[in-house]
């Protein structure tokens, strides 16, 4: 069970290559985290699939949960997914850019990975309107 100030958690944002989860399990991490990765949600769907065919129980968090965690000094480890990368930084997916300024102000390692999957930089209004295939906002 987690209590406060354990710093046991590896949070994982993306879609990673199988290798990223053959890493996990070497290290036996016991508390991986997953980001819904919305508006797709592929990133979780993928995510922990792997994770359940590795015997590794993954925990499934909406996006803004992240600060709680940190908030709590949860976090251990942030892995994310990468499209691109250059001396200036990475190209990651959607809420990437809040897990690293929190990994940053709670002084907890990021660690970029190339994607598993090249992936859409602009979502469709039907993506980003509904939530799991549900309409959740009106269009304008």
């Amino acid at each position: 069970m987690l209590t406060k100030n354990e710093k046991s958690i590896v949070l994982l944002h993306g879609i990673f290559k199988p290798a990223i989860f053959d890493l996990l399990k070497e290290k036996k991490a016991k508390e991986i985290f997953i980001l819904e990765g919305r508006p797709s949600l592929e990133s979780s769907r993928v995510g922990s699939r792997e994770l359940l065919r590795r015997k590794l129980k993954p925990t499934l968090i909406a996006d803004n949960m992240a600060g709680f965690l940190f908030n709590r000094n949860l976090v251990k480890e942030v892995r994310l997914s990468y499209q691109l990368s250059d001396d200036n930084g990475a190209l990651c997916t959607i809420g990437a850019l809040i897990l690293g300024v929190l990994a940053k102000k709670h002084n907890v390692p990021v660690n970029l990975y190339p994607s598993g999957k090249a992936t859409k930089l602009l979502g469709n209004q039907a993506e980003i309107f509904s939530f799991n295939g549900v309409k959740v906002a009106p269009n304008k």
